[in-house]
């Protein structure tokens, strides 16, 4: 499909990879293949804004930043596209941002590829050192928080509705999950 979509059978590399333009669907590369989802829903993008609000302020406090879907380099051929990432000082101007800049990352679980974010992509950021992993359920709006342990994650919290993720690495913020979801 991809093929007939891009006009480009594969493998793909970085530098093709990055001159896609104009299309619809959100693109990820992993190790010469192209990863294709529709974009996200209403509600999976009211999650992920009311998420970055969230962290906003502790984000600025601690002289990092919080960005919604941005191109991140793994390793190379390797580039999924997170909901959120919080980063160090980064080159605004590139279209890369390298995981040694990402502090943590942060997947909204979607029906169509929630096993791609809890299996595929968490092992993929634990391999490239991203210290914390961030999972959200869209229907309910719990929070998985997931600490690097050498390459592996292991879970540190569950926030179910009615709680608060108090969240002290890499930033000190309190996150309550139904105040993700929509009214």
């Amino acid at each position: 499909m991809t093929a007939a979509v891009f006009g480009h059978g594969g493998p793909w590399t970085e530098e093709e990879y990055l001159a896609l333009d104009g299309t619809q669907e959100r693109v990820e590369l992993f190790d010469g293949s192209l990863y294709v989802t529709p974009v996200p829903a209403p509600r999976h993008q009211h999650i992920s804004g009311e998420l970055r609000v969230m962290l906003r302020s502790a984000v600025r406090a601690a002289e990092l930043y919080v960005l919604e879907a941005v191109n991140v380099r793994l390793r190379a051929g390797r580039m999924p596209i997170p909901d959120l990432v919080v980063t160090d000082d980064i080159d605004f101007d590139e279209l890369v941002i390298d995981a040694s800049d990402v502090r943590l990352v942060c997947e909204i679980l979607s029906p169509s590829n929630a096993a791609a974010d809890k299996v595929l992509k968490m092992h993929y950021y634990a391999v490239a050192g991203i210290p914390w992993y961030l999972l959200v359920e869209q229907d309910t709006g719990t929070l998985h928080l997931y600490r690097l342990d050498g390459q592996h994650y292991v879970e540190e919290s569950v926030t179910k509705p009615g709680q608060t993720l108090h969240l002290t690495d890499p930033v000190t913020a309190e996150i309550a999950p139904s105040e993700l979801l929509p009214h």
